[in-house]
Protein backbone atom coordinates (compact mmCIF):
# COMPACT_ATOMS: atom_id res chain seq x y z
CA UNK A 1 0.00 0.00 0.00
CA UNK A 2 1.58 3.40 -0.80
CA UNK A 3 2.18 5.71 2.09
CA UNK A 4 -0.15 8.19 1.32
CA UNK A 5 -3.08 6.00 1.82
CA UNK A 6 -1.83 4.42 4.35
CA UNK A 7 -1.53 6.79 6.58
CA UNK A 8 -4.98 8.27 5.70
CA UNK A 9 -6.02 4.87 6.95
CA UNK A 10 -4.09 5.40 9.66
CA UNK A 11 -5.80 8.53 10.61
CA UNK A 12 -9.17 6.96 9.97
CA UNK A 13 -8.77 4.30 12.69
CA UNK A 14 -7.67 7.07 15.29
CA UNK A 15 -10.78 9.07 14.10
CA UNK A 16 -13.29 6.47 14.38
CA UNK A 17 -11.81 5.69 17.58
CA UNK A 18 -12.34 9.25 18.91
CA UNK A 19 -15.89 8.88 18.21
CA UNK A 20 -15.84 5.87 20.18
CA UNK A 21 -14.63 7.02 22.97
CA UNK A 22 -17.39 9.86 23.13
CA UNK A 23 -19.53 7.17 23.24
CA UNK A 24 -18.03 5.06 26.05
CA UNK A 25 -18.04 7.60 28.10
CA UNK A 26 -21.88 7.82 28.30
CA UNK A 27 -25.02 5.80 29.04
CA UNK A 28 -24.89 3.58 25.99
CA UNK A 29 -28.27 1.92 24.62
CA UNK A 30 -27.22 -1.92 23.67
CA UNK A 31 -29.36 -3.62 20.55
CA UNK A 32 -29.39 -6.66 19.40
CA UNK A 33 -28.90 -7.85 15.31
CA UNK A 34 -30.77 -10.17 13.25
CA UNK A 35 -28.28 -12.63 14.63
CA UNK A 36 -28.40 -11.93 18.29
CA UNK A 37 -24.96 -10.09 18.37
CA UNK A 38 -24.93 -6.99 20.21
CA UNK A 39 -24.32 -3.56 18.58
CA UNK A 40 -24.22 0.56 20.07
CA UNK A 41 -24.30 3.80 18.62
CA UNK A 42 -20.52 3.79 18.57
CA UNK A 43 -20.13 0.91 16.17
CA UNK A 44 -22.63 2.78 13.59
CA UNK A 45 -21.19 6.00 14.32
CA UNK A 46 -17.67 4.56 14.07
CA UNK A 47 -18.61 2.48 10.76
CA UNK A 48 -19.58 6.16 9.45
CA UNK A 49 -16.64 8.00 9.85
CA UNK A 50 -14.34 5.09 8.30
CA UNK A 51 -16.61 4.38 5.35
CA UNK A 52 -16.21 8.40 4.81
CA UNK A 53 -12.60 8.18 4.71
CA UNK A 54 -11.98 5.82 2.40
CA UNK A 55 -14.39 6.78 -0.17
CA UNK A 56 -12.51 10.21 0.11
CA UNK A 57 -9.03 8.83 -0.24
CA UNK A 58 -9.62 5.42 -2.42
CA UNK A 59 -13.19 5.81 -3.93
CA UNK A 60 -12.30 2.59 -6.20
CA UNK A 61 -11.83 -0.16 -3.99
CA UNK A 62 -15.13 -1.21 -2.73
CA UNK A 63 -15.65 -1.58 1.56
CA UNK A 64 -17.10 -4.47 3.35
CA UNK A 65 -18.07 -3.85 6.58
CA UNK A 66 -19.65 -5.34 9.51
CA UNK A 67 -22.91 -3.27 10.06
CA UNK A 68 -23.39 -2.58 7.08
CA UNK A 69 -23.54 -6.25 5.83
CA UNK A 70 -25.58 -6.97 8.72
CA UNK A 71 -28.20 -4.82 7.09
CA UNK A 72 -27.45 -6.58 3.69
CA UNK A 73 -25.67 -4.11 2.07
CA UNK A 74 -22.55 -6.08 0.88
CA UNK A 75 -20.74 -4.64 -2.46
CA UNK A 76 -19.58 -6.63 -5.54
CA UNK A 77 -15.54 -7.10 -3.87
CA UNK A 78 -13.81 -8.74 -6.70
CA UNK A 79 -9.66 -8.90 -6.47
CA UNK A 80 -9.36 -5.98 -3.88
CA UNK A 81 -11.71 -4.56 -1.30
CA UNK A 82 -11.76 -3.24 2.22
CA UNK A 83 -12.77 -5.19 5.43
CA UNK A 84 -13.86 -2.92 8.28
CA UNK A 85 -14.68 -3.70 11.42
CA UNK A 86 -15.69 -0.55 12.87
CA UNK A 87 -15.79 -1.86 16.46
CA UNK A 88 -14.32 -5.26 17.04
CA UNK A 89 -15.13 -6.37 20.85
CA UNK A 90 -18.28 -5.28 21.56
CA UNK A 91 -18.90 -7.25 24.60
CA UNK A 92 -15.74 -5.57 25.70
CA UNK A 93 -16.60 -2.36 25.10
CA UNK A 94 -20.25 -2.81 26.90
CA UNK A 95 -18.35 -4.49 30.08
CA UNK A 96 -15.75 -1.39 29.81
CA UNK A 97 -12.60 -3.31 29.93
CA UNK A 98 -10.82 -1.83 27.07
CA UNK A 99 -10.13 -4.14 24.62
CA UNK A 100 -11.75 -3.23 21.85
CA UNK A 101 -10.50 -2.14 18.39
CA UNK A 102 -11.01 -0.55 15.28
CA UNK A 103 -10.26 -2.45 12.17
CA UNK A 104 -9.49 -1.82 8.71
CA UNK A 105 -7.86 -4.23 6.06
CA UNK A 106 -7.16 -4.29 2.11
CA UNK A 107 -7.63 -7.48 0.92
CA UNK A 108 -5.69 -8.07 -2.57
CA UNK A 109 -6.41 -11.61 -4.64
CA UNK A 110 -7.73 -12.89 -1.57
CA UNK A 111 -4.85 -11.92 1.15
CA UNK A 112 -4.41 -8.73 3.60
CA UNK A 113 -1.98 -6.84 2.37
CA UNK A 114 -2.31 -4.09 4.83
CA UNK A 115 -4.32 -3.37 8.39
CA UNK A 116 -4.45 -1.21 11.19
CA UNK A 117 -5.67 -2.15 14.52
CA UNK A 118 -6.51 0.81 16.95
CA UNK A 119 -7.33 0.27 20.57
CA UNK A 120 -9.02 3.74 21.45
CA UNK A 121 -8.85 2.89 25.28
CA UNK A 122 -5.72 1.83 25.72
CA UNK A 123 -4.15 4.11 23.06
CA UNK A 124 -2.26 1.38 21.44
CA UNK A 125 -2.01 1.21 17.60
CA UNK A 126 -0.77 -1.69 15.49
CA UNK A 127 -0.50 -1.32 11.78
CA UNK A 128 1.56 -4.01 8.88
CA UNK A 129 1.42 -3.57 5.52
CA UNK A 130 3.36 -5.71 2.36
CA UNK A 131 5.91 -2.80 0.53
CA UNK A 132 6.38 -2.39 -3.20
CA UNK A 133 9.70 -4.12 -3.37
CA UNK A 134 8.47 -6.78 -1.37
CA UNK A 135 9.19 -6.29 1.83
CA UNK A 136 6.87 -5.84 4.86
CA UNK A 137 6.70 -3.87 8.01
CA UNK A 138 4.73 -4.10 11.14
CA UNK A 139 4.83 -1.57 13.98
CA UNK A 140 2.54 -0.84 17.23
CA UNK A 141 2.54 3.17 18.43
CA UNK A 142 1.44 3.20 22.28
CA UNK A 143 1.06 6.62 23.61
CA UNK A 144 3.00 8.27 20.51
CA UNK A 145 6.45 6.51 20.57
CA UNK A 146 6.47 4.02 17.66
CA UNK A 147 8.47 0.63 17.64
CA UNK A 148 9.03 -2.26 14.97
CA UNK A 149 6.80 -5.67 15.50
CA UNK A 150 8.55 -8.86 14.99
CA UNK A 151 7.06 -12.46 16.16
CA UNK A 152 9.55 -14.16 18.20
CA UNK A 153 10.69 -17.30 18.73
CA UNK A 154 9.24 -19.93 21.07
CA UNK A 155 10.83 -19.90 24.17
CA UNK A 156 12.68 -23.65 25.47
CA UNK A 157 9.92 -23.21 28.11
CA UNK A 158 6.91 -23.24 25.71
CA UNK A 159 4.26 -21.76 24.11
CA UNK A 160 2.26 -19.01 25.46
CA UNK A 161 -1.21 -19.54 24.08
CA UNK A 162 -3.11 -16.56 23.96
CA UNK A 163 -7.41 -17.29 23.59
CA UNK A 164 -10.44 -15.17 23.57
CA UNK A 165 -11.76 -13.38 27.09
CA UNK A 166 -15.25 -13.50 25.49
CA UNK A 167 -15.86 -16.52 23.31
CA UNK A 168 -14.15 -19.88 23.01
CA UNK A 169 -14.58 -23.55 24.17
CA UNK A 170 -11.82 -24.67 26.72
CA UNK A 171 -12.64 -28.09 25.99
CA UNK A 172 -11.65 -27.87 22.30
CA UNK A 173 -8.76 -25.86 22.94
CA UNK A 174 -7.08 -28.53 25.45
CA UNK A 175 -7.69 -31.03 23.32
CA UNK A 176 -6.21 -29.09 20.53
CA UNK A 177 -3.15 -28.13 22.77
CA UNK A 178 -2.54 -31.63 24.18
CA UNK A 179 0.93 -32.52 23.59
CA UNK A 180 2.43 -28.87 23.31
CA UNK A 181 4.53 -27.72 25.83
CA UNK A 182 2.26 -25.09 27.08
CA UNK A 183 4.06 -22.73 29.58
CA UNK A 184 1.40 -19.60 29.78
CA UNK A 185 -2.26 -18.89 28.67
CA UNK A 186 -3.80 -15.05 28.32
CA UNK A 187 -6.87 -13.86 27.68
CA UNK A 188 -8.03 -11.04 25.71
CA UNK A 189 -10.57 -9.46 23.82
CA UNK A 190 -10.96 -8.63 20.31
CA UNK A 191 -8.52 -8.49 17.62
CA UNK A 192 -5.72 -8.00 19.68
CA UNK A 193 -5.19 -11.51 20.34
CA UNK A 194 -3.43 -11.13 16.84
CA UNK A 195 -1.47 -8.59 17.91
CA UNK A 196 -0.12 -9.79 20.92
CA UNK A 197 1.79 -13.02 18.39
CA UNK A 198 2.94 -10.33 16.37
CA UNK A 199 4.29 -8.37 19.28
CA UNK A 200 5.92 -11.42 20.22
CA UNK A 201 3.79 -11.05 23.35
CA UNK A 202 2.57 -14.42 22.58
CA UNK A 203 3.33 -17.50 20.61
CA UNK A 204 -0.14 -19.31 19.27
CA UNK A 205 -4.03 -18.36 19.21
CA UNK A 206 -6.12 -20.90 17.90
CA UNK A 207 -9.26 -19.41 17.23
CA UNK A 208 -11.91 -22.60 17.39
CA UNK A 209 -15.10 -21.01 17.05
CA UNK A 210 -17.14 -18.80 14.75
CA UNK A 211 -15.73 -15.74 13.02
CA UNK A 212 -16.37 -13.50 10.22
CA UNK A 213 -13.59 -12.26 7.75
CA UNK A 214 -13.63 -8.64 9.11
CA UNK A 215 -12.96 -9.70 12.87
CA UNK A 216 -9.44 -10.73 11.73
CA UNK A 217 -8.68 -9.43 8.51
CA UNK A 218 -6.23 -6.29 10.02
CA UNK A 219 -4.94 -7.99 12.69
CA UNK A 220 -3.85 -11.21 9.94
CA UNK A 221 -2.17 -8.40 8.15
CA UNK A 222 -0.16 -7.02 11.14
CA UNK A 223 0.68 -10.26 12.02
CA UNK A 224 1.74 -11.68 8.26
CA UNK A 225 3.74 -8.47 8.22
CA UNK A 226 5.50 -9.21 11.67
CA UNK A 227 6.88 -12.54 10.31
CA UNK A 228 3.80 -14.64 11.52
CA UNK A 229 0.91 -16.80 10.01
CA UNK A 230 -2.53 -17.35 9.96
CA UNK A 231 -3.50 -21.12 8.77
CA UNK A 232 -7.19 -23.11 8.58
CA UNK A 233 -6.31 -26.67 10.73
CA UNK A 234 -5.19 -28.21 7.55
CA UNK A 235 -2.46 -26.07 7.08
CA UNK A 236 -3.60 -24.15 4.47
CA UNK A 237 -3.10 -20.52 4.71
CA UNK A 238 -6.55 -18.46 5.77
CA UNK A 239 -7.72 -16.22 2.58
CA UNK A 240 -10.71 -13.79 2.04
CA UNK A 241 -13.89 -12.97 -0.17
CA UNK A 242 -15.07 -16.57 0.91
CA UNK A 243 -18.70 -17.22 0.06
CA UNK A 244 -21.04 -16.07 3.07
CA UNK A 245 -17.69 -13.91 4.48
CA UNK A 246 -17.50 -16.93 7.13
CA UNK A 247 -13.82 -18.18 8.52
CA UNK A 248 -12.97 -21.67 9.01
CA UNK A 249 -11.43 -22.55 12.72
CA UNK A 250 -7.58 -21.41 12.28
CA UNK A 251 -4.78 -21.15 14.38
CA UNK A 252 -2.54 -17.41 14.00
CA UNK A 253 1.54 -18.38 14.97
CA UNK A 254 4.39 -17.00 15.09
CA UNK A 255 5.96 -19.37 12.23
CA UNK A 256 5.64 -17.83 8.87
Amino acid sequence: MQDALFASVLTAAREAGAVIMEIYETDFKVRGKADASPVTAADEAAENVILAALARHASDIPAISEEQASKGRIPEAGQRFWLVDPLDGTKEFISRNGEFTVNIALIERGRPVAGVVFAPALNRLYAGRELRDGSREAFMDANGTRHSLRCRTVPDEGLTVVSSRSHGDAQALDAFLAGRRVAASVNAGSSLKLCLVAAGDADLYPRLGRTMEWDIAAGHAVLNAAGGSVRTLDGSPLLYGKPGLDNPHFVASGDA
